[in-house]
């Protein structure tokens, strides 16, 4: 297409999204006018997860400003408050982003049940407060597939609010089956991963914690689990496991030591990447963090920049501005389901019509099964500290390799049950396509895309938990998983340092960019390492000529 005509079709493109924007604002708050403002921005990365942390604080120190887009709230936690929802102060509006776990919770028996602890007799949920409905920015957002959901947070810090925080590092025999052959593992090994690590403060949980009554469950996990003829080990963690002391002295109300933790660490000892990243890279003085700010659309305009629209939303979702940013480079990192639906958006609408085919392919669940343990006679005690303790590897043969590892649950009556969770290599794929109807990108998924390795998991708990115990796989009745993966992934729509094929100044950066898999562990430690990694490259190459 000619490069006149191809400016002007992406101007209407541009102009129909303001026309749109504007009409909406109009009709959704008649007779309230929401104003539109402008901004222009040198960097803007939409997401502030593990790669839009990692990302800002980088680009940060090497003297970039950079302004990062956040849908979700601010979770500010301590010692005495009461940010998150818990069970401890009562379940409400806290826990769902617009409303988008009214449809799992009226379902089977699923991972969201089981997180809730609501499992009542014959697996049915128990009644749910009403707060849990309505168009509130709360924290967990459930994204709706043809045979798996996507479960992914909202908030200054993304998933790293509420993932449980397993911080496993794979072999190099792993990461070399499942990642793209560029990626150099002993460069990982020797920089990256470290750099994460010391950066997150991973530790795993002292034995004097451990061996406290509230940490009974996760001693019989790791006695089964022995006995079964597996190792298992520690799992590092991102806390301040002083915090769970703290709490079992009666210095501040439980969180950790009791489970009730499953939604955020109430007590602030977390090293969440809103209190390390994101912290640095505000101090630096040249981040700007925007939450509640909800970008809509993406376009790419005439002059090879880039243009987003952009919602400032109250806290009940209510449109408070519209605005108009635009920036010479941007970084999606708005999770996988976040970025993946943005750019096909952007496909369909015209505002970026010639993104790589491979867009929206090659997505893995990580191989997630999740399940609760039933287990009458045994060790199973409420309080349950946690929130992960133990896990036992299976990573002998990449072909099989699996992890498997218990998570403590809410507090409940004193019922034997607990939650244990596995994931693994799978070379099962799913894809994003357009549903018209929806106008939205929409994720089919076959239900034996992990059948090999969902087999070999199951096979183990049961010798794990032995033949008087009961093991529902929540993933069977209503397939749902917290680690979503791939869509844009490196060799297919991007390159190894993020950039999107043909698409000067545009970049993926969290989850999106990982092929599916991250060998055996959860994704959290590698995708931030992989970010590190593409980072130190950018900052090498493209500061100074593309942005």
């Amino acid at each position: 297409m000619p490069e006149l005509t191809r400016r002007s079709v992406l101007a209407g493109s541009a102009a129909a999204g303001l026309t749109l924007l504007a009409s909406r604002g109009v009709a959704s708050a008649a007779p309230r006018r929401v104003p539109t403002t402008r901004e222009e921005h040198r960097v803007v990365v939409v997401g502030s997860g593990f790669g839009g942390g990692v990302t800002a604080l980088r680009f940060a120190q090497a003297g970039i400003p950079v302004l990062v887009l956040e849908r979700g709230k601010r979770w500010v936690a301590g010692p005495g408050l009461d940010t998150f929802p818990s069970f401890r102060t009562g379940l409400d509006e806290r826990i769902a982003w617009k409303n988008s776990l009214a449809a799992p919770l009226a379902g089977p028996l699923n991972s969201v049940h089981a997180l809730l602890g609501l499992i009542g007799p014959g697996g049915n949920p128990l009644g749910l407060p009403s707060p849990l409905a309505g168009p509130h920015l709360g924290l967990l957002e459930r994204v709706a597939g043809n045979g798996m959901d996507i479960m992914c947070a909202a908030g200054v810090g993304g998933g790293s609010l509420a993932y449980q925080g397993m911080s496993l590092q794979p072999t190099r025999p792993l990461f070399e089956a499942t990642m793209p052959a560029g990626l150099d593992y002993d460069e990982l090994d020797r920089v990256h991963y470290p750099r994460v690590a010391q950066m997150l403060r991973l530790a795993t949980a002292p034995d004097s914690i451990v061996e406290t009554p509230n940490y009974t469950t996760p001693r019989t996990f790791a006695r089964r689990t022995q006995a079964a003829g597996y190792a298992v080990e520690k799992v590092p963690m991102p806390l301040d496991w002083s915090y769970a002391q703290r709490e079992l002295d009666g210095e501040m109300p439980p969180s950790m030591s009791n489970g009730d933790c499953g939604f955020g660490v109430n007590n602030g000892g977390k090293n969440s990447v809103d209190v390390t990243y994101l912290a640095q890279a505000e101090a630096t003085g040249r981040v700007t963090v925007a939450a509640q700010h909800e970008v809509t659309d993406v376009v790419r305009l005439g002059d090879g920049r880039w243009q987003l629209l952009v919602d400032r939303l109250a806290l009940d979702g209510t449109v408070l501005e519209h605005k108009v940013v635009t920036t010479t480079a941007l970084v999606m990192a708005a999770g996988t389901a976040g970025t993946v639906r943005l750019l096909m958006r952007a496909q369909q609408r015209g505002g970026i019509p010639d993104l790589p085919d491979g867009l929206g392919e090659g997505w893995g669940s990580n191989g997630d099964r999740i399940c609760v343990w039933l287990g009458p006679g045994e060790e199973l005690t409420m309080p349950q500290g946690g929130p992960v303790v133990y896990c036992s590897k299976e990573w002998d043969d990449p072909a099989t390799a699996n992890t498997i590892i218990q998570a403590s649950i809410p507090p409940l009556p004193q019922v034997p049950v607990t939650m244990v969770v596995g994931y693994g290599i799978s070379e099962g794929r799913g894809r994003f396509r357009w549903d018209h109807l929806r106008d939205d990108a929409v994720l089919d998924w076959s239900p034996f895309a992990d059948a090999r390795l969902a087999t070999r998991i199951r096979t183990r708990m049961a010798e794990i938990t032995g033949p008087g115990a009961l093991v529902l796989d929540t993933t069977t009745p209503a397939p749902s998983t917290w680690h979503p993966l791939g869509g844009a992934a490196m060799g297919s729509v991007c390159d190894l340092e993020g950039r999107v094929a043909g698409q000067r100044g545009l970049y993926v950066l969290d989850g999106a960019l990982i092929p599916g898999n991250t060998a055996a562990c959860n994704p959290s430690l590698t995708i931030a390492a992989v970010v590190e990694r593409a980072t130190d490259r950018l900052l090498a190459t493209d500061a100074g000529t593309v942005f």
